[in-house]
């Protein structure tokens, strides 16, 4: 009986153990959780920019007025007959 009682002992401290420590347990399962919920907000983050990417791409297929506003802004390209001016705050 007593063999018997040291063996349940030790076996109950061996899956506590398990519980606590080892591979699958409540520390490893909160970790995961905590990267499955950043790697949620990164992938939130990426879908948002990639529709706006996906809305700029169609804006250009479309029509003109995007790539004339583009033109503006990043290469600063103006129309025929259009006078540029240079206000300078001071």
């Amino acid at each position: 009986m007593r063999w018997l009682n040291i063996f349940l002992l030790l076996l109950l401290v061996g899956l506590q153990c398990r519980l606590w420590i080892g591979a699958g347990s409540w520390a490893q399962v909160a970790s995961l959780n905590r990267e499955i919920a950043q790697q949620r907000e990164h992938n939130d983050r990426l879908l948002n920019r990639n529709q706006l990417l996906e809305g700029e791409v169609l804006s250009l297929k479309s029509g003109l007025d995007a790539i004339e506003e583009r033109a503006r802004n990043e290469l600063g390209m103006l129309k025929r007959g259009e006078t540029f001016y240079l206000i300078v705050d001071k």
